[in-house]
């Protein structure tokens, strides 16, 4: 087999790797990404032939995820500038072509590691634009009482689209072939572009009027968090979920599958199940007024790192299948009371330099997390081992917050 990409289903020849993506963006075509599986905030599909190593699923991973990082501060600095919409028709647009690309490649048995990377990272840097300017628009269109709710409704439809598109993929994946999946991507992602067609959305005009250097409003949001305990805070908080839970599963999920013998279907429950505990969690916070929403984003870590644990223990495929849907069932509690606190709190004329910032830090330990993993599969440590071993390191963190930053907890 010479390509990297193929339409076969068989288990035992390819292996479908499925990025769950958490990290904070609806109307983000999740049904399509889960198709590419590019990785951020949300990844897609990549199917490797059976040669491809752990190493190389963290490769493309990461190959994904650094560039995001490097664009997302200025992301949020063009969020503060322009409108958000603009921002994201235009990148939707971009990513309906960069799809359509991947599937004239692979539909003539073109698509190579190489190219690959190189896609994933321009999927990427795209995600660094669209996921600041989506995150701050949700203050510009709602009152703050009502915003914790609207951040549960934008999670919720989030993951509706998270748990429709595993398994339609996989559905595709059984009957038809890859580049099929690609071409339904390309054209769900262009609706999504006129979905989001600026003259369609009513967005207040924008209220940064300061003319400066990209370079100082990118210190001066720094300047803004690093001033704020709480939001230093919820930092240690989101970044201990993402990299000890999230970030591992990214890996854990598809070798686990493959470890207990299972089929591209199995994955696809076990994403599903995920994205049903998230989509449980939000349709509780949308009716749910949380008032501690400090104490509440740390209880939430501790039950995500309380079932990674017992994830590590899991004997079979129907119990991790159940333990993961309450790990996605507990990481909503994390990360909606903090951004609802964040956004209520935020100077709006400072919010997309101060989302692109909050979901820097979240997200910049992911290719760590990717790295380490991959790196201590690669050396044959069990995959259970390294999750408990996460697993005990987090707790260990958030004890540490729990008993230290009180003011924190009172918020």
């Amino acid at each position: 087999m010479t390509s990297i990409l193929r339409g076969e289903t068989n288990y035992g020849t390819t292996v479908f790797i499925q990025k769950p993506h958490i990290r904070a963006s609806a109307n983000r075509r999740r049904l399509c990404r889960c198709w590419l599986q590019h990785v951020p905030d949300d990844n897609n599909m990549v199917c490797c032939h059976g040669s491809c190593s752990a190493s190389s699923l963290g490769l493309v991973l990461i190959a994904a995820t650094v560039p995001r990082l490097i664009m997302m501060a200025f992301g949020g600095v063009l969020a503060d500038k322009y409108k958000k919409t603009t921002i994201m028709f235009g990148t939707n647009l971009l990513q309906a072509v960069l799809l359509f690309s991947i599937y004239l490649l692979v539909d003539s048995d073109s698509m190579t590691l190489v190219i690959l990377l190189v896609l994933a990272g321009f999927f990427g840097m795209l995600d660094a634009f669209f996921g600041p300017a989506s995150s701050s628009m949700i203050p510009k269109i709602v009152e703050k009482s009502q915003l914790q709710q609207a951040n549960a409704y934008f999670q919720g439809v989030d993951q509706v689209s998270f748990i429709a598109g595993p398994v339609i993929a996989g559905l595709i994946m059984e009957t038809n072939t890859i580049s099929t999946s690609y071409l339904v991507a390309t054209i769900l992602v262009l609706l999504s572009a006129v979905v989001i067609f600026p003259p369609f959305i009513k967005e207040a005009p924008v209220e940064n009027k300061v003319v400066q250097s990209p370079l100082k409003d990118l210190r001066e949001g720094f300047s803004y968090i690093r001033n704020s305990h709480f939001l230093l805070t919820g930092l240690v908080v989101l970044i201990t979920l993402n990299f000890f839970v999230f970030g591992a599963l990214h890996i854990a999920i598809p070798l686990l599958v493959d470890l207990h013998g299972g089929t591209p279907i199995n994955l696809s429950y076990m994403e599903v199940s995920l994205g049903l505990g998230m989509v449980t969690s939000t349709v509780l916070l949308s009716f749910v007024q949380i008032k501690r929403r400090g104490f509440t984003s740390l209880l939430g870590l501790f039950a995500s790192l309380a079932a990674l644990l017992v994830f590590s223990f899991a004997p079979n495929l129907t119990f991790l299948t159940a333990v993961v849907f309450i790990i996605g069932f507990s990481m909503s509690f994390v990360f909606i009371p903090f951004f609802t606190a964040a956004q209520e709190g935020t100077d709006s004329r400072l919010m997309g330099r101060v989302m692109s910032i909050i979901f820097l830090a979240m997200n910049g330990f992911d290719p760590i997390a990717y790295g380490l993993v991959s790196g201590f599969v690669a050396i044959d440590i069990p995959i259970q081992l390294i999750l408990f071993s996460l697993a005990i390191a987090g707790l260990v963190i958030a004890s540490t917050v729990l008993f230290k930053a009180k003011s924190y907890l009172r918020s």
